[in-house]
């Protein structure tokens, strides 16, 4: 039985199974596991002028090079491994974004410290629950909002890269902190 999902799957080109399953199993999905959290800031970020699909094909690599996004260890990489990472044909080999991912680690254990976890910060400016969105079509959903500029703000005072409005929205659909599954696809209901 052939179910309906959000149309942007259809505009990606890529039918791949794993981006269906991504959809189907993941995006939108409320994450309060800080290690994953952690993992959608990094790859959000990396995903900066390209596409979501592409990151997503990357990501087993980006575990690797990225010791599953462990924050502790991320922040503690120096030159040699920074010069590792530009040099791994498995991850998007940027120096700016390589770069801001060890400074968002180092920024992401300061907010642990302050906070308790990173997911009470972040979820904080959601209320701590999800924001259930009801929109018809792909043409509805907005690329940023209030609360995803204010996200960003407040996180690049802390110090965090690659985090500007677009970006903070972005991480707010795949960590299930809106639905913005359309009403008529199958995961809108199964979130909500």
């Amino acid at each position: 039985m052939n179910k309906t999902r959000c149309a942007w799957l259809q505009y990606s080109g890529y039918p791949a199974d794993f981006y269906i399953a991504y959809h189907d199993e993941e995006w939108g999905v409320p994450v309060h596991d800080d290690r994953l959290l952690f993992e959608f800031l990094i790859l959000e970020g990396a995903q900066a002028g390209l596409s979501w699909v592409t990151i997503l094909k990357k990501r087993d690599n980006y575990r690797k090079a990225y010791d599953n996004f462990d924050p502790a260890k991320v922040a503690k990489y120096d030159d040699a491994k920074q010069q590792e990472l530009l040099q791994n044909a498995g991850i998007v080999r940027n120096r700016l974004k390589v770069a801001a991912s060890i400074g968002n680690a180092k920024a992401f254990l300061e907010v642990q410290k302050e906070f308790g976890s990173f997911d009470k910060y972040i979820w904080g400016f959601v209320g701590g629950k999800t924001t259930q969105n009801s929109w018809k079509s792909l043409k509805e959903l907005p690329a940023t909002t209030q609360e995803s500029d204010i996200m960003s703000k407040d996180l690049k005072k802390r110090g965090f890269k690659f985090v500007g409005s677009t970006i903070c929205y972005a991480f707010m659909q795949a960590t299930g902190m809106v639905n913005d599954h359309t009403t008529d696809c199958f995961r809108y209901k199964e979130i909500g």
